[in-house]
């Protein structure tokens, strides 16, 4: 049985690998030397800023991660050989029995997560043209039942 803990320091380099694999995996709109400018940023800016919650395999590697601000998901990202266990649900419920209703925003060219979102109980509440940083990547802005910003 996976365990879920707080992230320490010492685990963000895995934690980026994990990061970086996913996103190279389900993100085929972004190029690689985005990917490369967005990794150093991944691993000493995000991580560090935000409260993490990795996902240890019962052999005690890493196998995902989310990162919050408060109640909503910044990242959430499992490593592609444990796409399809269960290992993102479990993070969503683990956290919102925590800490109550989240909030996501989401790739909109990426099906697959918009797909698990909407299978883990969130609805769309907006949507924006660009990504954060004005890049032409559409976000949904989505949210579980009772979630207030």
């Amino acid at each position: 049985m996976p365990v879920i803990r707080p992230a320490k320091h010492a685990d963000f380099a895995e934690l980026t690998a994990i990061w970086r694999a996913a996103v190279e995996r389900t993100h085929d709109f972004v190029s690689a030397e985005q990917i490369d400018a967005w990794e150093p940023k991944v691993r000493n800016e995000y991580l560090p800023g935000l409260q993490v919650w990795a996902v240890e395999s019962d052999g005690g590697a890493l196998i995902g991660f989310a990162g919050l601000d408060g109640t909503k998901m910044e990242m959430l990202f499992v490593s592609p050989q444990a796409h399809g266990q269960g290992i993102g649900r479990s993070l969503v419920e683990f956290l919102a029995e925590r800490l109550g209703p989240l909030a996501v925003d989401v790739n909109e060219q990426n099906p697959g997560a918009c797909t698990f979102y909407r299978r883990v109980g969130f609805r769309q509440t907006g949507r924006s043209e660009t990504d954060p940083d004005g890049n032409p990547f559409p976000i949904l802005h989505l949210a579980q039942e009772g979630f207030s910003a």
